[in-house]
C-alpha cells in the first residue's frame, strides 16, 4: 500500500512538473513573439488576465497565478529583464501607501480578533446569539443582521461577524461557504450603501477630486448615486431569497450542502491554510463552550462589544480613519483589559498572534496589487475601457460603465483602486454625452461591488474567508453564481434606466 502511494506521488510530481516546464516555454514564446512596444500589443493585453483565470481554475492555486500573472506581464514588457521589472514591480506594491494601510489595517484587525477571542468576548457574543437562534435561517439572518448593523466598514462588518457569527452556524452545520456568502454579501453591499461609511467618504472624496461635487458636500453628493447602485441591492435581495429557500442552493453551494449533509466537514479542504480561527470547527457549541473557557477569561459581552464601540468611536472622530481607529482600539484594549486582570505580556501575545494570523491574506492582497501594477504596464485596462467607449451611446453608457468596470475589478480584484483609475475617465465621458454623473457613478459603484465580491483575490473575498475559515477559492466559486443572478438583474434595470433617462 505504501508503494502504490508514493508511486502515485512521485507520478504527480513528475506531471505537475511537466506542467510547470510546459509553461515556462510558453511564457518565452509570449515574451518572443509580442512587439517590443507595449502600444502595439492590441488584444495581447489579455493574455495575462486570460492565463490567470484559466490557471487557477485548473489548479486552484492562486497565490501562485497571481505570481505568474505578474511574472507574465513582466516577460511581454521587459523581455529579458523580467526578473529585474518583477524585483521593481514587488518593491514598488510594498512601498505604496494603499498597501502600507492594508498591512496595518488589516494586521492589527486581526490582532484585536485574537485579543477578543483571548478574553471570550466572540464566545459570549456567540452563547447570546445562539440562544436566539433557533434554526439555520435564523443563525444566517441573525448573521446578516449582525453584519449590516456594523456596516460602516466592510472589514470591520467581516472580520468581526465572521469570527463571532461562524460558530453559531456552525451549531446547525451550515456549510462555511454557506457563512462566508452570507458575511461577504452582506459586508461591501451594505457599506456602499451607507451614506456614513468608509465607502461612501472614499467615493465622495473621489467625486470632489474629480470637480464633480463641491468641498464639504461629498457625502451628500455621494447619496444622490446610492438609489443607481442596483448591483448592492439586488445581491442583498437575492441574499434573503436564498436564505429563505425561494433561490435554490445549486452549483458549488449545493455540492457543499452535501458534503456535510453525507458527514463530511464544514469547512472544505485546504480552509486551515487561510482560517485566523486556527480552524476550530464548533460543531457541537455547547460541547465546546467547556474547552473555549479554557482558553479565555471572563467570557462576557462587554469583552466583545466594548473593544468594537471604541473601534467605531475613534473611526468617527478621526473622519472615518480606520487606520488610526484600530490603533486607538489595540491601545484602550490594552486598557481595558488589563484593568480586568489580563496580564500585560498575554495582552501582547494575542496581539503579535493576531497578525501572525493574518500573513496568508494580506500576502494574498499584496500579489493583488503586484498584479494590478503589472496589469497596468501591459495596457490591460486601457484597452479595454478603450473598445468599450469607442462608439458608446448615452442611453447605452450606464450598462457599459457597469459592466467593463465589473469585469475589470472581477480581473484586477482592488476596487477602490479601481475607483481611483475609473472616475477620470468615465466623469468627462458622461459629462460631455449629457449624462447623469450620479447614474455613471452609481454604476461604477456596483461595478465595484460586484467585481470584489466575486473576485478569488478581493480584499472582500480573502478577509471574509480568513474569518470565517473557508478556502478562498471554494467561497469565491460557491458565491459567484447567485452573484451573477444579481449582477445579471443589474445589467438589466441599467440597460432599461439607460433608454428610460437618455432615449
Amino acid at each position: 500500500m505504501e508503494s502504490v502511494r508514493e508511486a502515485q506521488k512521485k507520478d504527480q510530481m513528475k506531471r505537475t512538473l511537466i506542467f510547470y516546464i510546459a509553461l515556462f516555454v510558453g511564457f518565452a514564446l509570449v515574451g518572443i513573439l509580442v512587439p517590443d512596444n507595449p502600444d502595439e500589443f492590441g488584444i495581447l493585453t489579455c493574455i495575462p488576465a486570460a492565463f490567470m483565470i484559466f490557471f487557477i481554475f485548473k489548479t486552484k492555486r492562486i497565490i501562485e497565478g497571481l505570481t505568474l500573472a505578474v511574472l507574465l506581464c513582466c516577460i511581454m514588457v521587459h523581455k529579458q529583464n523580467f526578473i529585474i521589472e518583477f524585483a521593481n514591480i514587488a518593491q514598488t506594491t510594498m512601498m505604496d501607501e494603499d498597501i502600507a494601510f492594508l498591512i496595518i489595517v488589516c494586521g492589527l484587525m486581526g490582532s484585536l480578533v485574537a485579543v477578543i477571542e483571548k478574553n471570550g468576548g466572540g464566545l459570549a457574543f456567540g452563547k447570546f446569539v445562539a440562544s436566539k437562534a433557533k434554526s439555520e435561517k435564523t443563525a444566517l439572518f441573525g448573521t446578516m443582521l449582525c453584519s449590516a448593523l456594523f456596516s460602516m466598514d466592510d472589514y470591520l462588518s467581516s472580520l468581526t461577524f465572521g469570527i463571532a457569527m461562524t460558530p453559531v452556524t456552525d451549531r446547525y452545520r451550515v456549510p462555511r461557504e454557506m457563512t462566508s456568502y452570507v458575511i461577504d454579501t452582506t459586508a461591501a453591499p451594505v457599506t456602499v450603501l451607507n451614506p456614513i461609511s468608509t465607502w461612501a467618504v472614499f467615493i465622495g472624496g473621489l467625486m470632489v477630486a474629480n470637480g464633480l461635487a463641491e468641498e464639504g458636500q461629498q457625502l451628500t453628493t455621494y447619496m444622490k448615486t446610492v438609489p443607481f447602485n442596483f448591483y448592492a441591492i439586488s445581491t442583498l435581495v437575492v441574499l434573503v431569497l436564498v436564505i429563505l429557500g425561494v433561490i435554490p442552493k445549486f452549483g458549488p453551494m449545493k455540492k457543499a450542502y452535501e458534503r456535510v449533509a453525507a458527514g463530511g466537514p464544514l469547512a472544505p479542504p485546504g480552509s486551515e491554510k487561510i482560517d485566523i480561527r486556527a480552524g476550530k470547527e464548533m460543531v457541537e457549541f455547547e460541547d465546546d463552550v467547556e474547552d473555549e473557557m479554557k482558553s479565555c477569561k471572563k467570557p462576557k459581552l462587554r469583552n466583545f462589544f466594548v473593544p468594537i464601540f471604541i473601534l467605531i468611536g475613534a473611526i468617527c472622530m478621526f473622519d472615518f480613519n480606520m487606520q488610526i481607529g484600530i490603533i486607538i482600539a489595540i491601545l484602550l484594549g490594552f486598557v481595558f483589559f488589563v484593568f480586568q486582570g489580563m496580564d500585560p505580556e498575554e495582552y501582547a501575545d494575542a496581539v503579535v498572534e493576531g497578525l501572525k494570523n493574518m500573513v496568508m491574506p494580506i500576502l494574498l492582497m499584496i500579489l493583488a496589487f503586484c498584479f494590478a501594477n503589472a496589469s497596468q504596464q501591459v495596457g490591460f485596462i486601457d484597452y479595454v475601457i478603450d473598445v468599450a467607449v469607442r462608439n458608446i451611446s448615452l442611453p447605452l453608457l450606464p450598462i457599459t460603465v457597469f459592466l467593463v468596470f465589473a469585469c475589470t475589478e472581477f480581473i484586477m480584484g482592488i476596487n477602490w483602486g479601481m475607483y481611483i483609475i475609473a472616475l477620470p475617465i468615465v466623469a468627462p465621458i458622461t459629462i460631455a454625452l449629457g449624462g447623469d454623473i450620479g447614474v455613471t457613478v452609481g454604476a461604477v459603484a456596483a461595478a465595484g461591488v460586484w467585481g470584489s465580491h466575486c473576485c478569488f483575490y478581493s480584499d472582500a473575498t480573502i478577509l471574509t474567508s480568513a474569518s470565517t475559515g473557508c478556502d478562498n477559492f471554494k467561497h469565491a466559486t460557491s458565491q459567484i453564481p447567485f452573484g451573477l443572478i444579481a449582477g445579471i438583474f443589474s445589467a438589466i434595470a441599467y440597460l432599461i434606466l439607460g433608454f428610460v433617462l437618455y432615449a
